[in-house]
């Protein structure tokens, strides 16, 4: 049996990842909610989200699905458990440029660097591709002279 999934989503009680999925055969559209047991406050989502990805039971239906959402998914239940809201799990998830990242936990900090990655990977131009150049040569020139405390002569010399 092959499934495709749809839409993924997170139930808060009781804690579940719920799949929207489609039977390639038969074309039918159903629901399957799967619990998250033994997941607490401070639980490792990576881990837990590949025990959930590679359980017998739900493999089948999971395997369309990547490990990085399933991860997301089980952050947003983890955020919920630690009481915050649906907004800021989301929100936790956008990337800013102006953020500063030195200000962040190790957690956040983990998971913007995920993301980074993972935008890095969907931009990314393989060999394969039909627009992929080998050699791009690019003119930085500069558009505005700006000063800059380091730019000025120290006494030094250097």
């Amino acid at each position: 049996m092959s499934f495709e999934a749809k839409r993924c989503g997170v139930q808060f009680s009781p804690p579940s990842i719920v799949l929207i999925y489609q039977h390639k055969d038969t074309k039918k559209v159903r629901k399957r909610i799967m619990p998250v047991r033994h997941f607490f406050k401070h639980s490792d989502c990576s881990t837990a989200a590949e025990k959930l990805k590679n359980n017998p039971r739900h493999r089948a239906y999971l395997d369309s699905v990547t490990c990085s959402q399933l991860e997301k998914l089980h952050i947003i239940l983890q955020d919920h458990m630690k009481g915050f809201t649906l907004e800021h799990s989301l929100a936790s998830f956008h990337l800013d440029p102006e953020e500063d990242l030195n200000k962040l936990d190790d957690e956040e900090l983990a998971r913007k660097k995920g993301q980074m990655d993972e935008l890095f990977e969907k931009n990314r131009r393989h060999r394969d591709d039909p627009d992929f150049v080998y050699d791009v040569e690019t003119d930085f020139t500069k558009t505005a002279q700006e000063r800059c405390s380091w730019d000025e002569e120290s006494d030094d010399g250097f």
